[in-house]
């Protein structure tokens, strides 16, 4: 956190006037001589004698170390009110400046406590402990001044930190692709357990069947394939086939008898004449003559018609009947001559498609150039990324790294130089993650030092209080 905005002022007037009160508050009891006669101290301010011959185990040393015991207990819940960010009890924040401040307000509190001595072995291990806390923390709060510095000069973009692993097995992924593509493909070797397939089987086997453009059922030429080599279904597949070729003959010669319409594009359509009233019966229609003929209707009504008699087979005939063809229709008038003709709809155009540019040609392969290639990443590039440090590869070094890939480039055609350019954003990528974890390590690291000295020192301090107050 950084303590350069308005947010820390009030912070740094309460520290300050705490501070004065207590050096007053001192030297008015130890030392009341030394004391300014411009600086009135109420009496209920001054402490009784006592027979304690140290600051500590007088009233006013006793206040002195329990607001900071205090205060070392408040510092401690910080790292409880981290886990829980959804406890309304203040923001991380304010919890963070209050932790800073208060802990620099424990310095001349614990100073005055002692009286200026270190005393016996006890209160001097925690002394030292306190010490280490506090250089550990005001190193910790200077990193967090210049990191964001330093961090913007060299780290043009940021990753998180848990992904850093992450992003390191895909660069070393990606040259190991890159190498394999420049090794020529193995020749493919044939399965030795698998059977050659069998000629017999192959003929012998029934093709599949073919679907009809008409519904779903299968053509007779499909079924006739589908039964290939069955002497059981051979002569029923050949009359279903002969059936089917004489159904488009017959249709033909219909279609013969009785010409379609001629149509003409665009024409005006004529309604159909009127229809005569007939007898909707599928028997008065067969035995109307001629075919086709309106039947009159009956005079008698319809309740008063006698039954009608059972129709009669007609004698059997060795002849064929005749089949009756309905007449022709008529065919249409032709149109007037003076009638003007419809427009025909001019035909559109297609657009001409545009020109599709030219596809660049392949670069042809240099076997030379790959070879130099595959050496390079296999000695060089896939070690510094599959690195765990690599900055303690020579890849790791900027000038160096700029070196090895100029003299690459010579070495390889034009070609290939795209390749090298590829793969020196990968080390540049990589040198940037060991920078982040480097920074990272040096924002969190002292922490480590920190955290497990400060629960230490609020253990022993808790110790030391128990002690002087049942047994002092």
């Amino acid at each position: 956190m950084r303590i350069n905005n308005s947010k820390h002022v009030p912070w740094i007037v309460f520290v300050f006037l705490a501070t004065l009160a207590a050096c007053v508050l001192y030297v008015g009891n130890f030392h009341p001589a030394r004391l300014p006669s411009w600086i009135p101290l109420p009496a209920s301010l001054i402490q009784a004698r006592t027979e304690h011959h140290t600051v500590g185990g007088t009233p006013l040393g006793l206040w002195f170390g329990s607001i900071s015991l205090a205060i070392f207990i408040f510092a401690a819940l910080l790292s409880l009110r981290k886990k829980i960010p959804l406890w309304r009890v203040g923001t991380v924040q304010r919890w963070l400046r209050a932790h800073i401040w208060l802990t620099i307000l424990t310095i001349p509190l614990v100073i005055l406590h002692s009286g200026f001595r270190f005393g016996g072995g006890m209160t001097t291990f925690l002394m030292v402990l306190y010490g280490i806390v506090m250089v550990s923390g005001f190193y910790g709060l200077f990193l967090q001044h210049i990191m964001p510095r330093l961090m913007k000069e060299r780290l043009p973009a940021e990753t998180v930190f848990e992904q850093i692993p992450h992003i390191r097995s895909q660069l070393a992924a990606a040259a190991e692709k890159m190498r394999d593509s420049f090794k020529p493909a193995p020749p493919k070797k044939p399965d030795a357990a698998a059977p050659a397939p069998s000629a017999v089987k192959a003929v012998a086997a029934p093709a599949a069947v073919m679907a009809s453009t008409k519904g779903e059922l299968s053509t007779p030429v499909a079924r006739a394939k589908s039964a290939t080599g069955s002497a059981e279904t051979a002569a029923p597949v050949a009359a279903a086939a002969s059936i089917a070729s004489a159904a488009p003959a017959a249709k033909a010669a219909q279609s013969e008898i009785a010409p379609a319409p001629v149509s003409i594009p665009n024409a005006a359509v004529t309604p159909a004449a009127p229809k005569v009233e007939t007898i909707g019966t599928p028997t008065a229609r067969v035995q109307s003559d001629p075919p086709g003929a309106p039947v009159a209707r009956s005079d008698v009504p319809a309740g008063d018609q006698p039954a009608p008699s059972p129709p009669v087979a007609p004698p059997a005939s060795d002849k064929p009947a005749a089949v009756t063809t309905p007449p022709a229709p008529a065919a249409k008038p032709p149109p007037p001559a003076d009638a003007p003709k419809p427009a025909a709809p001019a035909a559109a155009k297609p657009a001409a498609a545009a020109p599709k540019p030219a596809a660049k040609p392949a670069a042809p392969a240099d076997p030379a150039s790959e070879a130099v290639l595959i050496e390079f990443i296999e000695r060089q590039i896939l070690p510094y990324l599959q690195a765990r440090r690599g900055d303690r590869m020579r890849l790791n070094n900027p000038r160096f790294s700029d070196d090895t890939f100029r003299f690459v480039k010579l070495r390889v055609s034009e070609g290939y130089r795209s390749r090298v350019e590829e793969i020196q954003g990968w080390c540049d990528e990589r040198r940037m993650l060991d920078v982040q974890v480097r920074l990272h390590h040096w924002l969190h690291g002292w922490l480590f030092v920190h955290v497990p000295f400060s629960f230490l020192l609020l253990m022993l301090t808790i110790w030391h209080a128990c002690v002087t107050l049942f047994y002092y």
